[in-house]
């Protein structure tokens, strides 16, 4: 073989027409397409767009509007949504299934940077691996959490829609479910171990969305048990019983690296194999040659996007091995749909005190303060921006409210491509009276150096 990929998110956009008339074996364990499309950032915005609009009538109210609260057929969404992935998850296996030069395989163990052991016996030797296999839900010490109608994110898209959640956890998975079926019209607990969601949010961004989240929030509360009743399931915390027809456990997502363990690479500490610039795996410190990993397994970001950016850079290495390229050393945006939204890059205020002291300058705005703002009533939204005050980079930039993850992209931009906040704000006409005028009001409230632009 010329090149072996073990994973079929990501990793199957590697094979490009360069490895036409190559050998090519594809292994995969799962369902063909990887989390993204089956069980992750696809589905989920399919359901997170219906449960916004099930929350409109909310919104039109604070206008003058009065509409019908909504009413969801979770059935008929749930439906609509895996009628349209699912063919597309069956078709692209059946696509490199009938490729002359594609090999499909299940389950692997890697040997070596040559060599994919199948559960059958057979050993595969390819000039070039690919560990693309990505991670799976953490499934914590739980005494019943094996039981019937407790679910991670693989299934609980699947199920009929319960008339009572618990959700189990505080990241961004654990608040996106818990967004979605409270606005779909399920009773929603979510239970949260410390004392706020999303923790690792800039405090003030945080400290606003714990403050307006829509469903009931337990924090303190770890889960010990989990127990069947007549009543249906019973979560049981050092603060109380909670009874619900589903239990969503959303703890975090762990790589799926045990199937290398053969190989002797190296690990970080929660088990994601390192690499270095150029996404070579190392082991003993040093570079493997032709042994490539992209996405969940190897990046500390669990990020469609990142694992996109990765991949193609394995790409032009596989095909270029004496001209490598390096990934991005740019901040990576992140984005929670949520009600409210929320979209960050960089650094936190506190982080960037942290790393630049007194020169760090921060200004937020807020959606109410800006004309789209007022047509909206929005009292809640929020746009921060952290620069430095030396020589206007931009550190750090945290939008919560209506469309945060598109109102972020200028700051992106910027950051990735060192666009100063003077220059961005001043530099390009911003439309008046978009909603995007918070992301400038912000920028022009920063205390940085002029850059020459008016």
């Amino acid at each position: 073989m010329d090149l072996a990929i073990v994973g079929s998110g990501s990793g199957n956009s590697l094979l490009t027409d360069y490895w036409d008339g190559k050998q090519v074996a594809i292994a995969e364990s799962g369902v063909f397409g990887g989390t993204c499309l089956n069980v992750g950032c696809i589905p989920t915005k399919m359901f997170v767009r219906p449960a916004q609009l099930a929350r409109t009538y909310q919104e039109a109210s604070r206008v003058g509007v009065a509409l019908p609260a909504g009413r969801a057929d979770f059935s008929a969404i749930r439906d609509r949504i895996f009628e349209r992935i699912d063919p597309i998850s069956a078709g692209g296996l059946e696509y490199r299934q009938q490729a002359a030069n594609v090999t499909v395989l299940g389950h692997v163990d890697l040997l070596d940077e040559h060599t994919l052991r199948c559960a059958d016996g057979r050993e595969i030797h390819a000039e070039q691996i690919v560990l693309a296999a990505g991670s799976r839900p953490v499934l914590p010490e739980i005494q019943g959490i094996n039981l019937p109608g407790v679910h991670t994110s693989d299934t609980i898209m699947r199920i009929e829609q319960p008339q009572k959640l618990v959700v189990i956890g505080a990241g961004f998975i654990a608040c996106e479910f818990a967004s979605i079926f409270a606005g779909l019209g399920t009773e929603v607990t979510q239970l949260v171990r410390g004392d706020r969601l999303l923790k690792y949010l800039d405090e003030d961004i945080g400290r606003a969305f714990n403050q307006q989240v829509d469903w009931e929030v337990k924090l303190n509360s770890e889960p010990r048990s989990i127990t069947a009743g007549q009543t249906g399931l019973q979560v049981h915390t050092d603060t109380g019983i909670f009874t619900a027809d589903a239990v969503l456990v959303a703890t975090g997502r762990l790589p799926n690296t045990e199937f290398t363990a053969g190989a002797g690479l190296d690990l970080h500490a929660d088990g994601r194999l390192k690499v270095d610039q150029f996404q070579r795996v190392l082991r003993g410190g040093q570079a493997v040659q032709g042994l490539y990993a992209l996405g969940d397994i190897s990046g500390e970001q669990q990020l469609k996007h990142a694992a996109n950016h990765q991949a193609r850079v394995v790409a032009h290495n596989l095909e270029n091995p004496q001209n490598l390229r390096a990934v991005s050393s740019g901040a990576v945006p992140a984005a929670v749909f949520t009600h409210p939204e929320i979209a960050h890059i960089g650094l936190t205020e506190a982080q960037a005190r942290a790393q630049v002291g007194e020169h760090v300058t921060v200004k937020t705005q807020k959606y109410a303060d800006t004309a789209y703002g007022w047509a909206m009533e929005d009292e809640q939204g929020l746009c921060k921006v952290i620069a430095d005050r030396r020589d206007g980079r931009i550190l750090g930039a945290h939008i919560l409210g209506y469309e945060a993850a598109n109102l972020i992209q200028p700051l992106v931009t910027a950051m990735n491509l060192g666009i100063d906040a003077h220059t961005l704000a001043r530099g390009a006409y911003w439309i008046h009276p978009a909603l995007m005028e918070v992301v400038e009001n912000a920028l022009l409230g920063l205390e940085v150096p002029d850059s020459g632009c008016l």
